[in-house]
């Protein structure tokens, strides 16, 4: 029989609390416009770092590749939700991608039928001699079609346009192709090491950023997109401070449905077999779990709110430019607010992504101030010349604040400073 520690609620009330000063501190120093912008950014934050903590928190997944899945899901809310382009459907192009989706749909059948050969007699050098022979018709015939639709495309309407449908809509959709993708590369990678795993996603991630780069029959490239639409008012008519309101209300609503149903799968069995196979594998095994599965299940939800928080995020921005998505904001911002917040309680995810994410953007404005004061005195007591840099210096003090911070609770609390529960065996 297993009984969990003695928790007391202490830690959380004080650590909210706190964290609600600071907030309060934002607001009134830097008005309710700018606030309420970092705030929903942050609220978006959160559903991406509560996708990395299950991942990493229940399973033990390292995935570095968190970049990919947002822009894949930003790209597709924004495919789904962004007015049509009329001159697209006036031309062959519905019937060009129409018949790609055909051809896709078939190649994946012919792969998966070769690795399902196996229960048909087929030896191992046999189907994988297949597989290659199969990636290697498909490659042919996919690039050769996309090559042709992409010139047509393009040359007949610039780029393919949304679909026109309503936000939330394109932001389900963009959590289901953002698991979608990450089935697929949950299928090959899952097997590997963690380390090898991290060096497989991040792979992943550069190759779908580059992908929606250089698409511009799709997403218009570098060209970017805008306006992206809103769920709600959106402030072109200058009420900046209820629009913004009434999407951070949009996000906190989001994030309170997800963090009910997280806690209610990690209390469930599911969540404690998660568990079990992150801290003993051969013993889950031994149970008769399907590890692999159960892996690939939960890097399949990670990735979903992954995709789904790229997107909120994007069409609050409310423009899609893919070379917006770096390593650095996407990525390793994201694994520091897990770290800092604790791997495997969601709500140290929350908290760590709201509290990083205001340190993140406030380094820059304070570290400004800093550096003026210092400038203003040392010129005057010391004749000191302040040099001509000053924001761009205040803006790279960021990295060092968050680098900084990520240090100080990896000394100081290794776990998070809201960890998760053990349970005492």
């Amino acid at each position: 029989m297993s009984t969990e520690t003695q928790y007391s609620p202490i830690r959380d009330v004080v650590l909210f609390a706190a964290l609600g000063v600071l907030i309060l501190f934002v607001f009134l120093s830097q008005g309710p416009v700018y606030s309420l912008r970092m705030m929903v950014e942050a609220g978006c934050y959160a559903i991406i770092a509560l996708g990395l903590t299950i991942q990493w928190g229940y399973a033990g997944l390292f995935n570095v590749g968190i970049m990919g899945f947002i822009a894949a899901g930003a790209a597709t809310s924004m495919i789904m939700s962004f007015p049509r382009n009329e001159d697209f459907w006036a031309s062959a192009g519905p019937s060009m991608v129409g018949l790609f989706i055909v051809k896709l749909v078939l190649c994946g059948l012919a792969l998966w039928a070769v690795n399902r050969s196996a229960t048909w007699g087929l030896g191992p050098k046999l189907r994988a001699l297949l597989t290659a022979v199969v990636i290697a018709i498909s490659y042919l015939v996919l690039s050769d079609h996309m090559a042709a639709m992409s010139n047509e495309i393009e040359s007949a309407s610039g780029w393919m346009g949304g679909l026109g449908l309503p936000v939330v809509v394109g932001w389900i959709v963009a959590g289901i192709i953002a698991g979608a993708i990450a089935w697929f590369v949950g299928k090959i990678c899952l097997g590997l090491r963690a380390d090898y795993l991290a060096i497989a996603t991040l792979g992943i991630a550069q190759i779908i950023k580059t992908f929606l780069k250089n698409a511009d029959w799709l997403t218009r490239g570098t060209l970017t997109v805008s306006p992206l639409p809103w769920p709600v008012q959106t402030p072109s008519d200058g009420e900046f401070i209820f629009a913004r309101a009434s999407y951070l209300t949009v996000v906190a609503i989001a994030i309170v449905i997800i963090y009910l149903l997280l806690q209610r799968a990690y209390n469930a069995p599911w969540g404690r077999m998660m568990r079990a196979i992150r801290d003993n594998e051969n013993a889950a095994s031994s149970m008769g779990k399907n590890v692999n599965r159960r892996r690939l299940e939960i890097f399949v939800l990670g990735c979903v709110l992954m995709g789904f928080g790229g997107a909120v995020l994007i069409h609050f921005a409310s423009i899609y430019d893919p070379s917006g998505f770096l390593d650095l904001n996407h990525t390793f911002l994201v694994w520091v607010m897990v770290i800092l917040g604790g791997s495997g309680n969601n709500r140290g995810a929350i908290f760590g992504a709201v509290f990083v994410y205001i340190i993140w953007v406030m380094s820059e404005p304070v570290a400004l101030w800093l550096f003026s004061m210092i400038g203003t005195y040392g010129e005057a007591w010391l004749g000191w010349e302040p040099p001509s840099d000053l924001a761009s210096r205040a803006l790279q003090m960021r990295v060092f604040v968050i680098g900084l911070t990520i240090t100080l609770v990896l000394r100081f609390a290794p776990q998070g400073v809201l960890p998760e529960r053990q349970a005492r065996h």
